[in-house]
């Protein structure tokens, strides 16, 4: 497993483990209380780190090679039983932007969300998750149609931000995340945004109004990333720390200004160590504010998701 530069006293717990397993391997020596021990060492050392981790250290976090992607969550949510949807009945099928029906606790959903590579090859494929006006086109398709079939929406937001090449402007992505929003504040089904890595600028908000908007532990959201404003702050990198710190990017900032509705607890070591862990506390945060929301009449899920968006931010009259 790769480790971030802060979970190197891990790495060697992680490396003593290994050693002993091979021990025990090739001989007859018994190390199973050395095992217990170091298993106990290793989940000391990682409540200890996450438990006092740094704006910039969440924002690496989620970016980990290891951490779970969307189509990954959905596959496990759904039990494999997730049929994809393609196209967005104009231009293209945006490999960035995935979505389809499947199935949660036997009822159907609609999921949606970015889609970052496992590889090289893979992050070209999927364009490092920046979807272009086609995909934010195609989640809007996908969203009439679970509305006409009466089926919940569930978006997963993962990505650096929309694509932000001349084509995709000249195709009018501004034009395509706008309408989103706006379409999604009237949609007749329930909504749930879930943050599963990064959440930055138009790129979230395109698939992220929802009823119940929630933020795995180590995941960031803000209009625009540390680095990008260090750039623009400082005319270099080299200030990302002191921006991440700045930007109230994490999931405790967001619920504290009232941005988001819920912070779902990852496994002590992150999404990346334990996936599995994750993909339950997925789940049962799908299930759970589904039932919820199935007990508001229509207009007053409506209400209530308009309203809640209409109290961020600050007005001030000139």
């Amino acid at each position: 497993m790769e480790l971030l530069p802060f979970e190197e006293p891990i790495g060697e717990i992680l490396e003593q483990i290994e050693k002993a397993k091979q021990i025990a391997e090739k001989s007859d020596v018994d190390v199973s209380q050395m095992l217990i021990d170091l298993d106990t060492k290793l989940a000391e050392k990682q409540k200890e780190i996450y438990e006092n981790l740094s704006p910039w250290q969440r924002v690496q976090i989620s970016r980990h090679p290891n951490r779970p992607y969307t189509l990954q969550y959905i596959n496990a949510i759904t039990e494999g039983n997730f049929i994809e949807q393609y196209g967005d009945r104009l231009v293209k099928d945006d490999k960035a932007m995935v979505g389809g029906f499947g199935s949660v606790n036997g009822r159907t959903v609609m999921f949606i969300g970015q889609q970052k590579g496992i590889n090289t090859k893979m992050r070209q494929f999927r364009n490092f998750g920046m979807a272009n006006p086609s995909g934010y086109r195609k989640a809007l398709r996908l969203m009439r149609l679970a509305e006409k079939f009466n089926k919940p929406i569930v978006t997963l937001v993962d990505t650096p931000g929309a694509y932000p090449g001349i084509i995709a402007e000249e195709q009018g992505q501004a034009e395509a995340i706008a309408k989103n929003m706006y379409e999604m504040f009237g949609l007749k089904v329930p909504i749930i945004t879930i943050i599963i890595g990064e959440g930055a600028s138009g790129g979230a908000i395109g698939i992220g109004i929802g009823d119940k908007v929630m933020m795995l532990e180590n995941t960031w959201y803000s209009v625009i990333s540390p680095e990008s404003c260090s750039s623009i702050l400082w005319r270099n990198w080299e200030h990302k720390e002191e921006a991440a710190n700045a930007l109230k990017l994490t999931p405790v900032d967001m619920k504290e200004q009232g941005l988001i509705d819920s912070i779902i607890p990852e496994p002590t070591g992150g999404a990346h160590a334990y996936p599995e862990k994750a993909y339950e506390a997925v789940k049962k945060a799908i299930i759970e504010n589904l039932e919820n929301l199935d007990k508001l009449s229509v207009q007053e899920r409506i209400n209530k998701r308009t309203e809640k968006f209409s109290k961020m931010g600050t007005i001030i009259e000139a």
